[in-house]
């Protein structure tokens, strides 16, 4: 697990393996959301659980939250379950200065 600043992590976006996932509700994530993330509610423990471990293990993982403290438990969550990568966005969506759209 790394915690990674928005210039670095936003670097990463673009490579090949590479999954957004925000684990914020969905109240929060209908004010916006990082452009082609995941949702996965880390607030719903048993859901959150389930979902992560049907994830692709070998996938790199960008993952984020309101401030970066869910996001971070989430990471380690993922790092003990076996995913390859998991990077937590320091700050999360209130640090983020990227372009954010409507979820569907």
């Amino acid at each position: 697990m790394k915690n990674l600043t928005q210039s670095e992590w936003s670097a990463k976006l673009t490579e090949e393996n590479t999954v957004i996932l925000d684990v914020r509700t969905p109240g929060e994530c209908a004010e916006g959301i990082i452009e082609g993330a995941l949702m996965i509610n880390i607030m719903e423990p048993q859901t959150f659980m389930k979902e992560v471990q049907e994830l692709d293990k070998s996938k790199n993982y960008y993952v984020y939250c309101r401030s970066g403290g869910r996001s971070e438990q989430a990471c380690q969550f993922m790092s003990a379950q076996g995913f390859n990568e998991a990077n937590n966005l320091i700050g999360g969506m209130l640090e983020w200065n990227g372009k954010t759209v409507l979820p569907n």
